[in-house]
């Protein structure tokens, strides 16, 4: 059965900010100068929002740019910052906070909002629509399509319908194939589809390996006496200190009694026991989080991996027949925990350079000049000014490395004639297990804390599982013979879903390593730190994963 195709001037992969922004962007200058344009935007989710996971404080310099009375319109910014608190964490009890004068100017949320970044982006997709945009949730861009002069064609969705076994079942259908003039890729942190493009491409020569995190989100109704709406509170030290872990927390008071509470792992970390899931776990029982929790629900859990190179990592976002945007590009400001804002306008400079170039008649060549409009951005300003900060928290810890930051960006405005380097990946950071120090993590009671498979339940992750496995392996002998034997395997850890178990017989021989990939949540953190860089995440049928309801 031969696939079908479908025709536009520009497909977006990606119903992120990133993507929406561009798409958005697009339909307002081609209506504003009367031209037909037909734009489409895929989305792998069961529904637009359906896998956005972040934070969030939003910075709304770009939405400003793009909907200007987007408040008007009723987008859901509804909990303005009110209060700012950072936290350096001893342990479990003790905590100090930092006094607003020593803390990096980045990190000041005055006129920032507290949101669902999946309810924005719904709204968003809203707006989209309305402008004649076409959306296809519930279809995974699966491959990428070449021209014959090399140059890209477009995407092509997932067939639906293949069973384990690679035959097809009785409700077979093929995918689609989106051909277009030009295609943008905001897939988000770690693109399966971007990663083909930087490697086919070699989008990276010359820059730094990106650098990621694991960011574990749970959204919590607590008691009203305890709720401040727009407190948002950070943290850096306790518990990732103590295996010399690199990251912080956060909790964000919203609205309707709610908060957000997380924790960011930098996977930069060396000790192969430490596990993300867990780490936050014991993190909820620390005495400044705990008193906003205690006595309140879990409503949902979700983890993503975000990326936290900055400029130095940034690949080149432009190839022949499209473009990276948002945080598949890696355009994540670390130094403010914040993406969504430079992400949008990636994708608003996408849109404006590619609609230059229909001026010109021109379609599926490399739009070189994007590279030049970034970097006439505010977007890129703001990244060159705290490129240092990343690699600064990498090389002298949170403490100094955040000392640091408040004498460049606070003092030096970010002007220091000098670019920090942080050139070793984060998965070749990783220790054998016998020259690290074994953590054995408490049991969750059931109240603040909780085990990684009824976490996973309340992520509403869904997958058909009479389909081929997603997480592909290199080589199948490499995690019980090279991983298990050197590092313990760490997949049993670092993933926060339990997508990874070795399993023994009876008498505690013959180790087998096992796949659920039914749990995935899609974080690609196994993509990511893999020490043996063996694991291959790619989309499974349109419409798996987890289900993320204002997250």
């Amino acid at each position: 059965m031969e696939r079908e195709f479908m025709e536009f001037d520009v497909v977006i992969v990606g119903a992120g900010p990133s993507g929406l922004a561009a798409a958005i962007k697009l339909r307002q200058l081609a209506i504003k100068s009367d031209k037909e344009l037909m734009v489409c935007v895929v989305e792998k989710g069961s529904e637009v929002g359906a896998h956005i996971l972040s934070g969030a404080v939003i910075e709304p310099t770009a939405l400003n740019e793009l909907i200007p009375d987007w408040e008007e319109k009723g987008a859901p910014l509804n909990t303005k910052v009110t209060g700012d608190s950072i936290y350096l964490m001893k342990n479990e009890e003790k905590a100090t906070k930092i006094p607003n004068v020593f803390v990096p100017k980045t990190m000041h949320n005055d006129g920032n909002y507290i949101i669902s970044l999946g309810n924005l982006c719904r709204w968003l997709a809203e707006q989209a629509e309305a402008l004649g945009v076409e959306i296809f949730p519930g279809f995974a861009a699966s491959e990428i399509l070449y021209n014959d002069d090399g140059s890209v064609k477009g995407i092509a969705t997932g067939d639906m319908g293949i069973g384990k076994d690679g035959e097809k079942k009785d409700g077979y259908m093929p995918g689609m194939e989106l051909h277009a003039k030009y295609t943008l890729f905001g897939e988000g942190c770690r693109g399966h589809l971007g990663k083909e493009l930087i490697a086919k491409f070699n989008l990276d020569e010359g820059k730094e390996p990106q650098h990621y995190g694991i960011g574990i989100k749970e959204l919590w109704k607590i008691p009203a006496e305890q709720h401040q709406e727009g407190l948002v509170v950070h943290t850096a030290g306790w518990p990732l200190s103590e295996s010399g872990s690199a990251g912080g927390g956060f909790l964000y008071h919203i609205e309707d009694n709610q908060v957000a509470v997380g924790l960011i792992t930098d996977l930069s970390y060396s000790n192969p026991h430490v596990s993300p899931f867990h780490e936050f776990q014991r993190y909820k029982h620390q005495r400044v989080i705990k008193q906003y929790l205690e006595g309140g629900e879990r409503i949902s859990y979700g983890a993503r991996a975000l990326t936290k190179g900055g400029l130095q990592s940034q690949p080149k976002m432009s190839f022949p027949g499209g473009l990276l945007i948002g945080d598949n590009a890696g355009t994540l400001n670390f130094a403010k925990i914040k993406g969504t804002h430079t992400a949008m306008k990636s994708g608003m400079i996408a849109a404006e350079t590619i609609m230059a170039a229909f001026g010109g008649n021109r379609a599926n060549d490399d739009l070189a000049e994007y590279e030049a409009n970034y970097k006439a951005s505010w977007a890129w300003r703001e990244l060159h000014q705290q490129r240092n900060f990343g690699p600064a928290q990498h090389k002298w810890g949170n403490f100094l490395g955040s000392a640091y930051a408040f004498i460049d960006l606070n003092i030096f405005n970010g002007k220091l004639p000098w670019t920090l380097s942080d050139p070793k990946p984060d998965y070749a950071q990783m220790k054998p297990a016998d020259q690290c120090k074994k953590i054995e993590y408490p049991k969750p009671d059931g109240k603040l804390s909780f085990d990684k498979l009824s976490s996973v339940f309340v992520s509403n992750t869904n997958h058909e599982e009479d389909q081929p496995v997603h997480l592909k392996l290199q080589d199948d002998s490499i995690p019980i013979e090279v991983n298990l034997e050197k590092y313990d395997e760490p997949a049993q850890r670092y993933c926060p879903a339990g997508v990874y178990e070795v399993v023994r017989d009876d008498d505690g021989n013959n180790p087998k390593f096992v796949i659920n990939a039914q749990n995935c949540v899609h974080c690609k953190t196994c993509d990511i730190k893999d020490p043996s860089q063996n694991i291959t995440w790619v989309a499974p049928e349109g419409a798996g994963g987890p289900n993320y309801p204002n997250m």
